[in-house]
């Protein structure tokens, strides 16, 4: 289903929590909401979901406003999932009691319920699990059984609150694939909370930046990444200098009396600042000489600092080859982003009022 945001609002005791969010998510679709504790992330999603009454502004379901104006529809009537980080189990019973309890609750009988239960853990291949209690199954395992409860109770419309934040690393990165293909199979229009970034990054249809209760930007992983609409989004996404320079007529960046090849929104800017990301540095050869601080392994690349003389910020720098601290490098600046005025229409801006096709195309 759809979900719509309008002007969204929460205070709670004087303090905005959700301050105004306006965003189309489409049927479907798998929305990532991507920000710092206390940005307000899991109050608007206790919002949608009802647990919350919200302030000011509406919320739409499949086209139903469920909150708004004198307007306030229960949790049980949203027809919406959650699954929260303590995957709220019932200790004393097996799996496949977990899964089946909504359908019964729905007035089914116990043996219809455990025949669809069935069939929901087949869809998140815990079937061979189902006579086991919550207590012998891994994080993980525990994390599907919470989403084959979603399924079970016919959301149409599903809620995760930083559901993996409780998992070790690599079971993290084995569930992030669980979550894409239990979306893929239930087709359910999913939000996701979370503050990891590669986890947004690598399950999200579109990703909203939050922070101080506002989306900063909507738009898919790659836009995010490669045109930030803010310094604060820019400096939140990846690793990224960001460096004051004046445009010359040509279009490109001067950035310590070098020109700069630049992409940029708007082509009548003639000054700003421009994110440079590690992919857009060349070490070997180049006009600067920088100085490498803050050097480490990462897992198939060295990733470091570039400290470059009247250059504001060191650039971000990463390598196959093994790089060293105190070491000095020749580089070159080969692209960057220039972030566009304050004033004007930030790419990704209106991408929270567009569908999900629209976004994607």
């Amino acid at each position: 289903m759809t979900v719509s945001l309008i002007n969204a609002r929460k205070t709670f005791g004087g303090q905005t929590a959700v301050d105004g969010v306006t965003a189309e998510i489409g049927e479907g679709e798998f929305f990532v909401i991507l920000g710092p504790s206390g940005c307000g992330k899991s109050t608007l999603l206790r919002l949608i979901a009802g647990l919350e009454r919200c302030d000011g502004g509406e919320i739409a379901i499949g086209g139903r406003t469920v909150s708004g104006p004198g307007r306030h529809v229960p949790p049980e009537e949203r027809d919406v999932g959650v699954v929260f980080q303590s995957y709220a189990l019932w200790p004393h019973m097996d799996v496949r009691d977990n899964v089946a309890f909504p359908i019964e609750s729905a007035g089914r009988s116990r043996a219809k319920a455990r025949v669809e239960a069935a069939d929901h853990l087949r869809t998140v291949a815990l079937e061979e699990f189902a006579a086991r209690r919550p207590a012998e199954l891994s994080g993980g395992q525990r994390q599907r059984v919470a989403l084959a409860r979603c399924l079970a109770g016919g959301a149409h419309t599903v809620l995760m609150d930083e559901p993996l934040a409780n998992l070790d690393p690599h079971l993290r990165a084995n569930m992030e694939e669980e979550i894409a293909a239990f979306h893929h199979r239930a087709g359910a229009t999913t939000i996701y909370i979370t503050h990891d970034q590669r986890e947004a990054m690598a399950l999200a249809t579109r990703v909203a930046v939050m922070a101080r209760g506002r989306f900063q930007q909507v738009a898919t992983s790659q836009e995010i990444h490669d045109r930030p609409a803010t310094e604060e989004v820019a400096r939140f996404i990846g690793r990224a200098a960001i460096l004051s320079a004046r445009i010359a007529t040509d279009g490109a960046a001067m950035i310590g009396g070098q020109a700069v090849p630049v992409a940029r929104a708007n082509t009548s800017q003639r000054e700003g600042s421009v994110v440079v990301r590690p992919g857009d540095i060349r070490l070997g050869s180049g006009p600067f000489t920088a100085r490498l601080d803050r050097v480490f392994y990462r897992g198939g690349a060295w990733e470091g600092l570039a400290v470059v003389q009247n250059l504001a910020e060191p650039l971000p720098v990463s390598s196959p080859r093994p790089l060293t601290s105190g070491a000095e490098v020749a580089l070159s600046i080969e692209g960057g982003w220039l972030l566009p005025d304050a004033g004007s229409e930030a790419p990704g801006h209106d991408a929270g009022r567009q569908s999900a096709a629209e976004a994607v195309e």
